[in-house]
């Protein structure tokens, strides 16, 4: 169908049919023959949008500001400010704990058939959130300053909504007393506290102890950590599991950050070597795992200071993936095995295209939901050579 009606930011459209869910939490309907991305919206719904972005020729986006016909997975949601106009945190306040990981099931499922031909029959394990209502689960938010209170970001905007008088219904640690002259504030449920004052970020307290795999991991207040309290020893549990590592192996931890993945391996008798971008983290990587060897660098120009003979290798890249260059020198190194953490499915699914292109599989892929109330999914890949398989 040809497009034909012109419509700006701001104006209402509908009735139209949210048919499925696409990666990034938003529904997909279709209007006088364009696609259009709804966020607050269930699929099997039919809604009124309220467009917000048509600055792509192909779609646009926009809100579910009135649903005509509600799915049975709708739920009110519990925090006044997680729907249209609101905070840009949690897009699936408004569905039930069961369907938000049907849904991520979906996406996962999607992409890994999309981009790398995979047909993936998993499930989006639940992630251990006490009664599985998904609150008071993320250990460090960042405020930002609204006139005499605080808030949240809208969605892809700089727009500050102020929080309601409960706070945040996912957060462990509430916003700050006062605002003064700091523009924004991370705070963690363990204290620390990082700020930006005159656009100058301060970290307060650093470096903070995190707990996972029963050891104790230092961390920059304003370094990475997962936000989930479990989610390190989840993550751990699924690589060690994936891997199967055995005493005496040798391996490579990229992006290594603190040492997590490293220290678990070095924990159960391997030699490690571990590559992370940042000094600060290597710092503390050093400190806190001292039987490995961390190197400070890129990793696409580190892997060829590497050990040539390794036996496993953990990936952990941002959330754009390890692309070509790095995935194609890390089959190079032939490990028996590689553990792939991914925080972003497609991500994930483009580069186990790379892999099966070198010849290796998927061995395993599992998904976790360890940011309920969000689209976001965790994901552990492993990856294997084709003929050690058969």
């Amino acid at each position: 169908m040809a497009v034909t009606q012109i419509v700006e930011p701001g104006e209402l459209i509908g009735p139209v049919n949210v048919d499925r869910i696409a990666h990034g939490g938003h529904g997909v309907a279709r209007h006088d023959g364009r696609v259009v991305f709804v966020r607050h919206a269930v699929p099997g719904e039919q809604v009124m949008v309220r467009v917000t972005d048509t600055s792509h020729d192909r779609y646009w986006s926009g809100d579910a500001v009135t649903v005509l016909m509600a799915s049975e997975h709708r739920v009110e949601p519990g925090c006044v400010i997680s729907g249209p106009g609101g905070c840009g945190g949690c897009d699936f306040q408004h569905i039930s704990p069961d369907h938000q990981r049907e849904l991520k099931r979906q996406v996962v499922a999607e992409q890994l058939d999309r981009l790398a031909g995979l047909d993936w029959d998993g499930i989006v394990e639940e992630g251990p959130t006490g009664a599985g209502d998904g609150v008071a689960w993320r250990t460090r938010t960042r405020w930002f300053g609204a006139g005499e209170a605080w808030g949240l970001r809208a969605h892809h905007s700089h727009r500050v909504v102020p929080l309601p008088a409960e706070g945040c219904q996912i957060a462990l640690a509430g916003p700050p007393t006062t605002s003064g002259r700091v523009a924004d504030v991370t705070l963690a449920s363990d204290g620390s506290r990082t700020e930006t004052i005159d656009d100058v970020r301060v970290s307060g307290t650093s470096p903070v102890v995190q707990r996972a795999d029963g050891r104790d991991h230092w961390v920059a207040a304003d370094g990475f950590w997962q936000v989930h309290p479990r989610a390190a020893d989840i993550l751990v549990a699924a690589v060690i599991d994936g891997l199967q590592p055995e005493v005496g192996e040798r391996a490579v931890d990229l992006y290594c950050g603190v040492g997590l993945f490293a220290g678990a391996l070095d924990a159960r008798g391997l030699k490690v070597w571990g590559v992370e971008a940042g000094w600060s983290a290597i710092e503390l990587a050093r400190r806190n795992v001292p039987g490995a060897t961390f190197r400070a660098g890129r990793v696409e120009r580190s892997l060829a200071k590497l050990p040539a003979d390794v036996d496993l290798v953990v990936l952990d890249p941002p959330r754009k993936g390890a692309r070509r260059p790095v995935m194609e020198a890390v089959l190079a190194l032939a490990p028996r095995r590689i553990a792939y953490v991914a925080c972003d499915p497609s991500a994930l699914a483009r580069d186990l295209a790379i892999a099966a292109e070198h010849g290796w599989r998927a061995a395993g892929i599992r998904a976790f939901d360890l940011f309920p109330m969000t689209h976001h999914v965790e994901c552990v890949a492993v990856l294997e050579p084709r003929h050690r398989s058969q």
